[in-house]
């Protein structure tokens, strides 16, 4: 019998949970179709994932829709991209309200055009309400980008004397970061086999547990979340002690 999500105890389920979601290039070229058609289908997981999620008791889902290195790739596929979260975003917003889910869009949001800055912010917006599960989505995000902005933001509270540079500590630091006011993941899922973390949340994955599973992402579903949250029950956290 599959596992799904009504078999995880809710008070078990991490709070927080974030994805890479790796494997859309490797779906359409094994299909022979373009690249888009990866990530269009990749869009489809997400649904199936953040239903999933909010099913079994998880708090926060964090996905790492675009990193700041993805600007690299061919122009056709990113403004594919760019396309495709526009229409994500319009077509969501209905059905994250049904689910009393509020978005929230992470990254450097200055990458992106105007247009698409408007879309974000009217989403989140039209969400903002909602006292559900918290979906946030890494979007022109890296790691190393965010504990630079939160490091020019200590500085800025030095200049203006509202920090004195002996009291800076990590907590210091961790009050700029990006999703500051929510809990660190307690569980990174990567997914396409691939056994690395892509310069995502950096400062905040320091203690979270990871799960490297081999489906490619478009046909990630609701077994494979609730096997990796087996997996993730499995576990025993020590937070760097016994």
């Amino acid at each position: 019998m599959s596992l799904t999500t009504n078999d995880i105890e809710a008070p078990a389920a991490p709070n927080h949970v974030a994805i890479i979601m790796d494997g859309n290039n490797r779906w359409a070229k094994k299909k022979l179709l373009p690249s888009i058609a990866g990530h269009t289908a990749g869009a489809g997981a997400v649904r199936r994932t953040v239903e999933a999620a909010a099913k079994a008791g998880v708090k926060v889902v964090t996905l790492f829709a675009f990193s700041s290195e993805n600007w690299k790739r061919p122009k056709l596929e990113v403004d594919g991209l760019m396309n495709l979260f526009m229409r994500s975003l319009r077509k969501e917003v209905k059905r994250l309200n049904e689910y009393n889910i509020q978005l929230r869009v992470v990254g450097d949001m200055q990458g992106f055009s105007e247009k698409l800055q408007r879309e974000i912010e009217e989403a989140e917006r039209a969400t903002l309400g909602n006292k559900g599960m918290v979906l946030v989505v890494a979007a022109n995000y890296g790691g190393r980008w965010d504990i630079a902005q939160a490091t020019k933001r200590v500085v800025q509270d030095v200049l203006q004397g509202n920090v004195a540079v002996e009291d800076i500590n990590e907590s210091t630091l961790a009050r700029h970061m990006q999703l500051a006011d929510l809990p660190e993941p307690d569980l990174l899922i990567r997914t396409s086999g691939e056994e690395r973390i892509s310069n995502f949340l950096l400062w905040q994955l320091a203690y979270a547990e990871f799960v490297f599973l081999p489906v490619l992402w478009p046909d990630f579903g609701e077994q494979h979340f609730a096997e990796a949250l087996e997996i993730f029950q499995s576990r025993q956290r020590r937070y760097g002690g016994r």
